[in-house]
């Protein structure tokens, strides 16, 4: 396979391409993308320190390469082929990622997101006019899982290219009315809605249903979660890097705080680390050393605190 990157070739209105990870991420984000099928307390936390870590470590051509190896090695595992077809969709190669999509499909043909995203590649790569096996693959995504928003979404797109804009906002504010509370690809969709109705003089005045973001607390607000090259990036680093590359990413911020220390959402993010590395003690003493970076401040004081408690930090 060998495809330059192209660049993103047009589709109307509708097509945003919210991309895999904004569409996959109903509920636990990073273990949903990955297919990783572990589950955890706070899906998607280790993730999130995995992905900025092994985004430092190295570019998505490296992460292609590390994958092409992978799949030469082991060509039936379906896993390692969808997450090249991640990687070559994060770089627009939509031609490779088709490939790669279509063999992962052919090991797991039961697999929705699969599916779904094979059709969402040939769709991009078609441009303006998508070839008839995008829609199959869409509509076999739902017939595996009902309800299939990346499926859903693009059947709507596909509407909107047909011609059928009334018909592709209906579909999408139906989206949107059963997203879950928090749902990242929600504004995605809502931006979509919003384009084709004012490009074709649509009235959606009271059709669109109201946010629902999900809530946010002191120790998890203010830590932005990882872009999508850097959640793709990091599935495909072996987890014995990972382990290091995530531990060095924490010492980094440890050394920040060392230097400036008064930094509260550099704390919180540091107790979180060492939480997510299993290691209390630690977290326990960046606490420690939060608070008395901020002996003359009770209110952030109090935040530190209130954090702590919510992330699980035994007291002293």
């Amino acid at each position: 396979m060998t495809e330059k990157p192209t660049t993103r070739r047009s589709i109307p209105s509708a097509s945003l391409a919210l991309g895999a990870a904004a569409l996959l991420a109903v509920g636990a984000v990073g273990i949903a993308l990955f297919r990783s099928g572990e589950t955890s307390a706070e899906p998607g936390e280790s993730i999130n320190a995995t992905a900025a870590a092994a985004a430092e470590a190295g570019s998505m051509e490296d992460v292609v390469a590390s994958l092409t190896e992978q799949v030469r090695q082991d060509p039936d595992n379906h896993q390692a082929w969808f997450q090249l077809g991640l990687a070559h969709r994060a770089m627009e190669r939509f031609g490779e990622a088709a490939q790669a999509f279509r063999r992962a499909t052919e090991l797991a043909p039961r697999d929705a997101d699969y599916a779904a995203h094979l059709g969402e590649a040939l769709l991009l790569q078609g441009g303006a006019n998508p070839p008839p096996e995008a829609e199959e693959q869409f509509r076999r995504a739902l017939e595996l899982q009902p309800g299939n928003p990346q499926a859903r979404y693009y059947l709507a797109t596909l509407k909107d290219i047909r011609g059928d804009h009334r018909g592709a906002v209906d579909d999408l504010i139906a989206l949107l009315g059963e997203a879950p509370a928090g749902a990242v690809w929600e504004p995605q969709v809502r931006e979509a809605v919003t384009r084709i109705a004012q490009t074709n003089n649509i009235d959606i005045e009271g059709r669109l249903p109201a946010p629902r973001p999900a809530q946010a607390s002191p120790a998890t607000a203010a830590i932005p979660g990882p872009t999508r090259e850097q959640m793709e990036a990091a599935r495909a680093i072996p987890p014995s890097q990972q382990d290091a590359m995530v531990q060095g990413m924490v010492d980094r911020l440890a050394a920040r705080l060392r230097q400036n220390p008064r930094d509260a959402e550099g704390w919180i993010r540091l107790m979180r680390s060492r939480m997510v590395l299993n290691d209390p003690p630690a977290a326990r003493q960046a606490l420690d050393s939060g608070l008395a970076a901020f002996q003359d401040d009770a209110a952030t004081q109090q935040r530190l605190r209130t954090s702590a408690q919510e992330l699980g930090i035994p007291s002293s």
